[in-house]
């Protein structure tokens, strides 16, 4: 597991993919960490802002290259998008090399581990400079054993009707609501994903795991993220009816043994894959995908799905209310998009699911 991972100043790499669909890592990056980050490399958009690409993250420069970049002095060089094909490009390689030599850090969420790359790791054990492959699974994992569904505090998985919905986004709002509070309910949120791992300096990139041990990596996560919280939120991953990402979406769902669960979809989304046009898998409704999620948690684990986390970003203001009014009829629960009203009725519903299972333990508590 990795933790208590460093916050440096980041010079992050987008280029050829930097958008609101295309650089999830950056994004989430600029979005909460804004502070730390120097520049964005991306020629596409060179000499514009992550203002102007995001719609948020205010002055950050977008720059031409490299050079330009390490001219801002950052402490590491984050990878903020996934190359196509998965592989590092030649390019890169040099980059990232130009980098070490100037004393970065490099920081990768990749599925290709930057430090078994021979000339990259040998040129950073020279310079001193470490390489974090945050996606690289911990050795040791267990099978999982269901422990989880015993802790104390309060567990919610966030779900999705496919990936890239903004099921990390709808959490780390909804966290941020609740230990704002005042109300004293210690929200703690738990890393699954390379994305989350970079901002919360822990975790496990579950989607790199062995398959018999990623239930089991959710249980040691959960476990973890239960110290000194009342409420703990999963973070979730893939989609149960994704042809690809289904088994970490029900491995996740087993190993966490949540009470309760937060549905996220985008707004507008018709299929499986949509935004990359290369899937032709049509989204069921709402409710379909609240069935498959609370039939399949039943046998390990009962969990009701409490609000619907929109992502309406592809839609005009009006029409984002719209969507958040139509599903709430159709689901009959709070729904709405924490990022462009606000995450409040997701948490209030965490809430009021947390009071409802607190109350039904005591009842079954033995009496003396």
């Amino acid at each position: 597991m990795n933790t208590s991972l460093p916050s440096p100043r980041y010079l992050v790499l987008a280029d050829g993919a930097f958008g609101p669909m295309t650089s999830k890592t950056a994004n989430a990056i600029i979005r909460y960490q804004a502070e730390l980050v120097v520049a964005v490399v991306d020629r596409a958009h060179a000499g514009k802002t992550a203002q102007d690409i995001l719609g948020f993250g205010g002055a950050i420069p977008v720059v031409e290259s490299m050079t330009e970049g390490l001219a801002g002095k950052p402490d590491a060089v984050l990878i903020g998008i996934a190359p196509v094909g998965g592989q590092l490009p030649e390019e890169w390689r040099r980059w990232l090399l130009e980098a070490i030599d100037a004393g970065c850090d490099i920081w990768s969420g990749l599925h290709t581990f930057i430090g078994d790359d021979p000339a990259l790791a040998e040129r950073a054990q020279r310079a001193g400079v470490r390489i974090h492959d945050v996606r690289r699974p911990p050795a040791g994992l267990p099978v999982a054993s269901g422990r989880a569904r015993l802790l104390d505090p309060f567990v919610v998985l966030t779900v999705g009707t496919d990936c890239n919905v903004g099921k990390m986004t709808s959490q780390l709002e909804v966290v941020r609501v609740l230990n704002a509070s005042g109300g004293g309910v210690r929200t703690r949120f738990v890393p699954t994903g390379q994305t989350g791992i970079f901002l919360e300096g822990w975790g496990i990139a579950v989607d790199a795991v062995v398959a018999d041990f990623i239930a089991g990596a959710a249980e040691q996560l959960t476990l973890e993220g239960s110290k000194d919280a009342d409420i703990v939120m999963v973070e979730g991953q893939g989609s149960i009816n994704h042809p690809g990402y289904s088994g970490v979406a029900l491995g996740l769902l087993h190993g966490a043994c949540p009470d309760a669960l937060l549905l996220c979809h985008e707004a507008g989304r018709r299929y499986i894959g949509e935004f990359r046009k290369d899937t032709a898998f049509p989204l069921p409704p709402l409710g379909t995908y609240i069935d498959w999620y609370e039939s399949l948690a039943a046998p390990v684990h009962p969990a009701r799905v409490v609000a619907i986390a929109l992502n309406t970003q592809g839609l005009d203001h009006e029409r984002a209310i719209l969507a958040c009014e139509d599903a709430v009829r159709e689901t009959g629960l709070p729904a709405t998009d924490p990022i462009r009203f606000d995450a409040t009725p997701l948490a209030t519903a965490i809430l009021d699911a947390r009071a409802a299972y607190l109350a039904g333990r005591a009842r079954r508590a033995p009496t003396g």
